[in-house]
C-alpha cells in the first residue's frame, strides 16, 4: 500500500512552482508511504507517489516508468497474479522490458500491450488504485479494483485541472468538487485538452452487473475450504515482517488459523504473528488468546481504556475522513492496535473484512425472508464495502504506515462463493455463517477450537468491549445539547447529524474538512446491524430502532438491547 496523488491539466507546461506544491499535498499521504516518495513530471501533469515497501524492496520506487520513459505508472496496491500475468505477456511479446522487481509494474505493460481498455480483457486478481500517464499519446488511465479495497478521490477545481489522491487531504485545497471514484471502475482522458470524462465499469462478473442475477452453483464444503485456503496464499505475498489481526471471531481466527499452516510451509523457523486489542476484559480478547495458544502464534495483546479511545477520536477522524457512526466506532481501536503492531516491526497484516457480506454474517441476516432476497442483500453489501469496512481497514492501519489484507476479498474467492446458490447462506435457526463454519469444521485436523468456530458473531466494535460504545454515546450526549441538535441542519445542511453521536463526529470532521465537498463524500443512511436501507423492511420492528451495533438484533443477540421505554 502507499499513497497517489496526481493532477492533469495544470495550466502551462511543468514547473518548480507547481512541482513544489505537488510535493507538500504529497507528504499529507506520507503516513501511508514512510519508506520512500517520488515526482514525475511530464508536460502540463504531475504523479507524486509515496511508497510503503512490501515487494521489489531494492528496485520497486515509484513512479514507474518504461524503458523508453515515456509513460509512468504510481500505484497503491499489490498485484497477486503479477507473475502469471507476467509469463502470459511475455509470451506473447518477447520485447517487453521490466526496469523493476515491484509487482504492480506489470499493469504497465498490460496497458502497453492492450490499450486503456486493458482491464475489460486481462484477469487482475490484487487490490489497486492506480494513476497511469502516457505523454505519446497525452492519455491518462485511471483504475480502482473492483470492491474499492484501495481508496481513490478524484477532484475538479474551478481553473479546469482535475486531480486525484489516495485521500481527501491531497484534493481539499484546491478542488471545488470531489467523488469518490467508483471500485470496478476506470477513467480514460488528455491533460493537455483538458477532457472530462466519466468512469467506465471493467468489472463484469453477472453477480455484480445483474441484479436480478440468483446463482445456483451448489456449495461443496470442501471445495469452499480449498478456495479460501487458496486466497490466503496468494496474500502472502511479502519480503517484509507480517502477522494477522486475530479479533478472536469467526473471520479473523479463520484466516489465522490458514494463514498459520501455510505460514508453517515456508519453513522460516519464525512463529507467526498475531494481535489483538479490547477493553479490559472484553470478549474479543480473551477469544483471541484461546485461539492464538491452540494455533501456536506469537501473540500480542493490547488493552486499551475508554479515555485513551476517546483521547483519539479526532485523530481517527482526520484519518478515516468519515463521520460515519459504524466506522467511527470501529475503527478507533483498530487505529490504536496499528501504531502498536507498528513498534512490533510488522509491515503487512491479514484481516477478515469482507466475510460478513459474503456469507450473511451480520445479525440481521437472521431475519432475511428468503434465499433470494439475501442473495441481493450480500450483493448490496459487498459493493458498499468500500464506503465503510475496506475505509476502515485501509485507513486505520495506513494512518500508521501498516498493510491490511482482505483474503475474503480476493478477486478469485469472491467469484466463487458470490456465485454459490444463496440458500446455503440462509441462517434461519442455525448459526450465522454456518455454511463457512462447517467447511472448517474437521475433527479429524480441527482448524479452530470449537467454541471459537462457532461463536456468535461480534461486530468489532462491540468485540472489543462493549463499555465503548455505551460510553461513545454518554460522551455524545454530555458534548452535544438539544438546541444543537435542533438547528443542526442550519450547521451542517450538508449530511446533516440524526443523532448526538454522529454530531460529536459531524463536527470533529468540520474541523479538519471544512469544505462541503469533502462532506458530501461521506455515506449517511439508516441501518440496523450494518444493514442497508433495504433491509430494514424485513422487520417492521427495525423501522424506528435503527442503530448500527449487533447488540441492536432483539432476540438473536445474546446481549440484545433491551426494549426502551
Amino acid at each position: 500500500m502507499c499513497g497517489i496523488l496526481a493532477l492533469f491539466g495544470a495550466p502551462g507546461e511543468a514547473n518548480g512552482d507547481l512541482r513544489a506544491e505537488l510535493l507538500s499535498l504529497s507528504k499529507l499521504l506520507r503516513h501511508r508511504g514512510p519508506d520512500w516518495n517520488g515526482i514525475t513530471c511530464f508536460k502540463n501533469c504531475y504523479l507524486a507517489h509515496e511508497r510503503l515497501a512490501i515487494n521489489g524492496l531494492l528496485s520497486g520506487a515509484q513512479p514507474i516508468t518504461n524503458e523508453t520513459e515515456d509513460t509512468a505508472l504510481s500505484v497503491n496496491g499489490e498485484i497477486y497474479n503479477h507473475i502469471e500475468l507476467r509469463k502470459e505477456l511475455e509470451a506473447v511479446n518477447k520485447d517487453v522490458v521490466f526496469t523493476t522487481d515491484s509487482d504492480c509494474e506489470i499493469l504497465l505493460h498490460l496497458y502497453k500491450q492492450h490499450g486503456p481498455d486493458f482491464l475489460k480483457k486481462v484477469y487482475v486478481n490484487g487490490m489497486f488504485s492506480f494513476i497511469l500517464y502516457d505523454s505519446a499519446k497525452d492519455e491518462y488511465l485511471v483504475a480502482r479494483d473492483p470492491f474499492g479495497i484501495c481508496p481513490l478521490y478524484v477532484g475538479y477545481s474551478g481553473d479546469g485541472t482535475t486531480w486525484f489522491s489516495s485521500e481527501l487531504k491531497g484534493l481539499q485545497k484546491n478542488c471545488d468538487h470531489i467523488d469518490v471514484f467508483p471500485p470496478g471502475h476506470f477513467m480514460v482522458g488528455s491533460s493537455l485538452k483538458k477532457s472530462a470524462p466519466e468512469p467506465q465499469l471493467f468489472y463484469q462478473d453477472q453477480w455484480f452487473t445483474d441484479e436480478n442475477f440468483i446463482p445456483n452453483t451448489p456449495c461443496d464444503l470442501r471445495e469452499l475450504r480449498e478456495n479460501f485456503e487458496a486466497s490466503v496464499r496468494r496474500h502472502l505475498l511479502a519480503e517484509v515482517p507480517y502477522g494477522v489481526l486475530l479479533s478472536g471471531g469467526l473471520d479473523s481466527s479463520l484466516v489465522a488459523a490458514v494463514c498459520q499452516r501455510e505460514h508453517a510451509k515456508l519453513g522460516t523457523g519464525e512463529k507467526l504473528r498475531s494481535f489483538c486489542i479490547g477493553l479490559k476484559g472484553s470478549p474479543d480478547l480473551k477469544a483471541a488468546e484461546s485461539v492464538a495458544k491452540f494455533l501456536g502464534t506469537r501473540h500480542f495483546s493490547f488493552e486499551f481504556t475508554v479515555q485513551q479511545g476517546l483521547d483519539v477520536l479526532s485523530d481517527v477522524i482526520y484519518h478515516l475522513e468519515t463521520f460515519d457512526v459504524t466506522t467511527v466506532r470501529a475503527s478507533t481501536p483498530m487505529f490504536l492496535l496499528s501504531r502498536r503492531i507498528k513498534a512490533t516491526g510488522c509491515k503487512m497484516v491479514l484481516s477478515g473484512e469482507g466475510s460478513d457480506e459474503v456469507f450473511g454474517g451480520y445479525l440481521y441476516f437472521h431475519k432475511a425472508p428468503n434465499p433470494e432476497e439475501l442473495h441481493k442483500e450480500t450483493v448490496r453489501k459487498v459493493k458498499d464495502l468500500y464506503k465503510y469496512d475496506c475505509l476502515r481497514a485501509n485507513k486505520s492501519t495506513m494512518a500508521w504506515g501498516l498493510e491490511a489484507r482482505v483474503p475474503f476479498l480476493d478477486r478469485e474467492f469472491m467469484e466463487y462463493s458470490m456465485n454459490l446458490e444463496p440458500s446455503c447462506k440462509m441462517s434461519g435457526n442455525r448459526m450465522e455463517k454456518y455454511t463457512l463454519r462447517k467447511a472448517f469444521d474437521d475433527p479429524e485436523d480441527p482448524y479452530l477450537p470449537k467454541d471459537v468456530l462457532w461463536r456468535q458473531k461480534e461486530q468489532f466494535s462491540d468485540g472489543v468491549g462493549y463499555g465503548w460504545i455505551d460510553h461513545l454515546k454518554s460522551e455524545a450526549e454530555s458534548l452535544v445539547t438539544d438546541l444543537q441538535m435542533k438547528f443542526a441542519s442550519s450547521r451542517f445542511p450538508v449530511s446533516t447529524p440524526k443523532s448526538k453521536e454522529e454530531y460529536m463526529y459531524r463536527d470533529l470532521f468540520s474541523k479538519h474538512f471544512p469544505s462541503p465537498a469533502a462532506a458530501g463524500t461521506v455515506p449517511q443512511n439508516k441501518s440496523i446491524a450494518c444493514s442497508t436501507p433495504a433491509a430494514l423492511a424485513w422487520d417492521e420492528a427495525w423501522a424506528n430502532a435503527a442503530d448500527p451495533s449487533g447488540r441492536a438484533i432483539s432476540g438473536v443477540h445474546v446481549d440484545a438491547y433491551t426494549a426502551r421505554a
